[in-house]
């Protein structure tokens, strides 16, 4: 069992737990540990678990072009290779989708336990060569971190998760339940009609069955030093809600354009929208993150984290100290509210208004409308006062 801890925190340093991460202009990009003494065991670790890494940042598993099938296949090569049964290791597709494959992987434990399920996603978002400054389907290491689509999400922690797999099958690790490995297709497609993990539990449910599932979230943080500081669970998931505001005004035609112009309106609207803060209402869970957080950093970082902290103040008297102290913990944002967000404009210009238009010029009028998502779990807003807000 200790030889399997080693490999769990040798796997861990670079995927799960990473020192740091952040976006360069569209990239991802994962910063690197301290550099460890060649010919050592935990060395060797490290350098596997780059080259699953390197292996499946390669291979491009977007939805438009990728290939997510291709990246199971590997996964399953190198998993078979470590020792697992083929009957352990399957590739799993779903009819008439043929790049979008599934791998499933058992390690079969002691049975004095239910399963453990271990799940990742091999799918990544969008990336158009031209929108980066390197190729972001190709593993780049520049001072110490890399830059890649997928560096972070989510083909980090599944290359942790590989990695520590195929450790376990060589050291001939028996754990007392089994632990069943899924990486999964179309997690960042909403909607799908392949999401992985909704269709292996349609059709293969048998195979992921499990007591507990460990799944991407949370995270970690390692000091300079390569201390440890703290290890996150994520308890819950935001989820959002879209209105939509329209706004209608008499109009005119395009010969005689006026001022009072609904177009105009929602644009000074939004203008209004993107300036307006919410109060800072942080959850009890939100407040006590902060503030053993508070605790581990240091600085003005730690400081801010503890301005964000209730006090005796009312709410909208902290609400300047909390809307600065925020910009500096930026990084932490995924903890916190989130503002409203423009999501989609509709203009109204179809032919039947036009018609309505030439037909009565007199009565026809214009409409455009946009929506808006907001995070109601941070927010619980009516959409009174959205439009209030707009208006």
């Amino acid at each position: 069992m200790r030889g399997s801890l080693r490999a769990i925190t040798g796997a861990i340093v670079l995927g799960t737990l990473v020192v740091s991460a952040r976006q360069a202009g569209a990239q991802s990009a994962v910063s690197r540990p301290a550099q460890l003494d060649s010919g050592t065991p935990r060395e060797s670790q490290i350098r596997l678990l780059r080259e699953v890494y390197k292996e499946l940042i390669n291979i491009n598993t977007t939805d438009s072009v990728g290939d997510n099938t291709r990246a199971a296949k590997a996964v399953a090569a190198r998993l078979r290779a470590a020792g697992y049964r083929a009957a352990d290791v399957q590739v799993l597709v779903p009819p008439g989708a043929p790049k979008k494959g599934n791998v499933v992987a058992r390690l079969r434990g002691n049975g004095d336990r239910k399963p453990l399920l271990l799940l990742g996603h091999l799918d990544v978002v969008e990336a158009k060569r031209e929108d980066w400054e390197r190729d972001p389907f190709k593993l780049v290491e520049e001072n110490g971190t890399f830059y890649a689509r997928g560096a972070v999400d989510d083909k980090a922690m599944v290359s942790a998760l590989v990695t520590n797999m195929i450790l376990y099958k060589k050291e001939g690790f028996v754990p007392g339940r089994d632990l069943i490995l899924a990486l999964t297709t179309d997690e960042e497609k909403i909607p799908s009609d392949h999401n992985g993990v909704e269709w292996l539990l349609k059709t293969h449910r048998n195979l992921i069955d499990a007591e507990y599932a460990l799944n991407e979230g949370g995270g970690g943080t390692i000091g300079k030093n390569g201390k440890y500081l703290s290890n996150s669970i994520l308890i819950g998931e935001k989820v959002f809600q879209t209105y939509r505001l329209e706004v209608t005004n008499p109009g005119g035609h395009s010969a005689r354009p006026s001022k009072d112009n609904a177009i105009y309106h929602l644009a000074e609207g939004l203008s209004r929208l993107g300036k307006f803060d919410f109060p800072f209402k942080p959850s009890e869970v939100t407040r006590r993150y902060f503030q053993r957080m508070s605790e581990i950093e240091s600085g003005q970082l730690a400081a801010d984290m503890k301005a964000i902290l209730p006090s005796s103040a009312k709410v909208r008297d902290r609400m300047p100290l909390a809307a600065a102290a925020t910009r500096s913990i930026d990084r932490y944002r995924f903890v916190l509210p989130q503002p409203l967000g423009p999501t989609m404009t509709v203009s109204r210009s179809s032919s039947r208004w036009r018609s309505r238009m030439e037909r009565y010029p007199e009565t026809w009028s214009c409409s455009t409308a946009i929506d808006i998502t907001v995070s109601p779990r941070r927010f619980p807003l009516s959409l009174d006062r959205v439009a209030r807000v707009v208006a």
